[in-house]
């Protein structure tokens, strides 16, 4: 596995994470009252919009495409924090307390991509974004499907898993996009 990718990937989560304490301190945890479901449609919502600007060519709205995929990342991040954390939690919960939860999903998450990358050869970097946007999309598709079953499914990964491919494909994004400045 390169170390470059690794790097990549800890800058890109590194300004994800920075965004993410921002706003709990802004907002605190509103995030908290959402289901699952809530937050998967939060994040179509913005893997539709980066979509849309894509194929348009333009946008009217100045949020960035980079910010959405940042959205994209902290959303299933703050999905996968939700499902391990109770109903009897408050709701508003000190950054202190997620911080942990949210560097446990960082590095499962990265040690899931570190095996992918193993066995795929960084297939991802000759892709283009809007493939790995698509993807994205259809994984939400998934979700929505395993979530209108009841979370039942004969052969597939559940929810869970789809989201932390979603925060890689998402993180390969933002990798490309920052190569793209830089070219």
């Amino acid at each position: 596995m390169k170390t470059q990718t690794i790097s990549e990937y800890n800058e890109v989560i590194a300004l994800c994470k920075e965004l993410f304490k921002k706003k709990t301190i802004d907002y605190g945890t509103a995030w908290r009252i959402l289901r699952l479901s809530s937050i998967t449609d939060q994040i179509f919502i913005k893997a539709q919009r980066i979509r849309s600007i894509q194929e348009k060519g333009t946008q009217k709205i100045s949020d960035s495409v980079q910010e959405e995929f940042i959205g994209i990342i902290n959303y299933c991040i703050i999905a996968l924090m939700q499902s391990q954390l109770s109903d009897k939690r408050p709701l508003e919960m000190p950054y202190q307390e997620l911080e942990p939860l949210y560097e446990y999903w960082v590095t499962n998450t990265q040690e899931l991509l570190e095996d992918k990358n193993h066995d795929y050869g960084e297939a991802w970097r000759m892709m283009r974004i809007s493939s790995i946007t698509d993807i994205i999309l259809m994984k939400l598709y998934r979700v929505k499907q395993i979530e209108d079953n009841a979370g039942v499914t004969l052969v597939s990964e559940g929810v869970l898993a789809n989201y932390q491919d979603i925060i890689n494909y998402a993180v390969f994004c933002m990798i490309k996009l920052n190569e793209q400045k830089h070219a």
